[in-house]
Protein backbone atom coordinates (compact mmCIF):
# COMPACT_ATOMS: atom_id res chain seq x y z
CA UNK A 1 0.00 0.00 0.00
CA UNK A 2 1.15 3.54 -0.77
CA UNK A 3 1.94 5.90 2.06
CA UNK A 4 -0.95 8.26 2.81
CA UNK A 5 -0.59 11.84 1.62
CA UNK A 6 -2.50 15.10 1.48
CA UNK A 7 -2.59 17.76 -1.21
CA UNK A 8 -4.11 21.22 -1.42
CA UNK A 9 -4.54 22.28 -5.04
CA UNK A 10 -5.71 25.52 -6.59
CA UNK A 11 -7.00 25.16 -10.13
CA UNK A 12 -6.87 28.23 -12.40
CA UNK A 13 -8.62 28.94 -15.67
CA UNK A 14 -12.24 28.59 -16.74
CA UNK A 15 -13.18 26.26 -13.92
CA UNK A 16 -16.43 27.64 -12.50
CA UNK A 17 -19.81 27.12 -14.14
CA UNK A 18 -18.51 24.12 -16.11
CA UNK A 19 -19.33 21.26 -13.67
CA UNK A 20 -15.74 21.21 -12.39
CA UNK A 21 -16.70 20.49 -8.77
CA UNK A 22 -18.95 17.58 -9.76
CA UNK A 23 -16.17 16.24 -12.00
CA UNK A 24 -13.64 16.38 -9.13
CA UNK A 25 -16.06 14.87 -6.61
CA UNK A 26 -16.80 11.93 -8.91
CA UNK A 27 -13.12 11.24 -9.67
CA UNK A 28 -12.08 11.56 -6.02
CA UNK A 29 -14.81 9.17 -4.90
CA UNK A 30 -13.83 6.67 -7.61
CA UNK A 31 -10.25 6.84 -6.31
CA UNK A 32 -11.37 6.35 -2.69
CA UNK A 33 -10.07 9.74 -1.56
CA UNK A 34 -11.32 12.02 1.19
CA UNK A 35 -11.46 15.81 1.35
CA UNK A 36 -13.37 18.50 -0.50
CA UNK A 37 -13.65 20.73 -3.55
CA UNK A 38 -15.01 24.28 -3.52
CA UNK A 39 -15.25 27.40 -5.64
CA UNK A 40 -13.17 30.36 -4.51
CA UNK A 41 -14.31 33.99 -4.78
CA UNK A 42 -11.37 34.58 -7.15
CA UNK A 43 -12.96 32.34 -9.79
CA UNK A 44 -10.55 29.49 -9.11
CA UNK A 45 -11.28 26.11 -7.51
CA UNK A 46 -9.68 24.70 -4.36
CA UNK A 47 -9.25 20.97 -3.81
CA UNK A 48 -8.05 19.26 -0.65
CA UNK A 49 -7.59 15.51 -1.06
CA UNK A 50 -6.18 12.79 1.15
CA UNK A 51 -5.50 9.12 0.62
CA UNK A 52 -2.87 6.84 -0.87
CA UNK A 53 -0.27 9.08 -2.52
CA UNK A 54 -0.53 7.32 -5.90
CA UNK A 55 -4.30 7.90 -5.96
CA UNK A 56 -3.94 11.54 -4.90
CA UNK A 57 -1.39 12.04 -7.71
CA UNK A 58 -3.91 10.54 -10.16
CA UNK A 59 -6.52 13.07 -8.99
CA UNK A 60 -4.04 15.90 -9.58
CA UNK A 61 -3.67 14.66 -13.17
CA UNK A 62 -7.46 14.79 -13.55
CA UNK A 63 -7.43 18.36 -12.21
CA UNK A 64 -5.08 19.37 -15.02
CA UNK A 65 -7.63 18.14 -17.59
CA UNK A 66 -10.99 18.98 -15.99
CA UNK A 67 -14.36 18.26 -17.60
CA UNK A 68 -14.89 18.99 -21.32
CA UNK A 69 -16.17 22.58 -20.88
CA UNK A 70 -13.32 23.61 -18.55
CA UNK A 71 -10.11 25.30 -19.66
CA UNK A 72 -7.46 24.69 -17.01
CA UNK A 73 -4.54 27.09 -17.30
CA UNK A 74 -2.55 25.77 -14.32
CA UNK A 75 -2.74 23.77 -11.11
CA UNK A 76 -0.70 24.76 -8.04
CA UNK A 77 -0.20 22.03 -5.44
CA UNK A 78 1.05 21.97 -1.88
CA UNK A 79 1.77 18.52 -0.46
CA UNK A 80 1.63 17.78 3.26
CA UNK A 81 1.24 14.99 5.78
CA UNK A 82 -1.97 12.98 5.84
CA UNK A 83 -4.29 14.33 8.56
CA UNK A 84 -7.26 11.95 8.53
CA UNK A 85 -9.56 14.94 9.12
CA UNK A 86 -12.09 13.98 6.43
CA UNK A 87 -14.61 11.13 6.48
CA UNK A 88 -15.47 11.35 2.76
CA UNK A 89 -15.00 13.52 -0.32
CA UNK A 90 -17.62 16.21 -0.92
CA UNK A 91 -18.40 19.51 -2.57
CA UNK A 92 -18.29 22.46 -0.18
CA UNK A 93 -20.60 25.38 -0.89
Amino acid sequence: MNAPASVRATVYGRVQGVFFRAFVEERAQQLGLRGYVRNLPSGNVEVVAEGERERVEKLVEYLKMGPPAARVSRVETTWSEYTGNYSRFRVRY
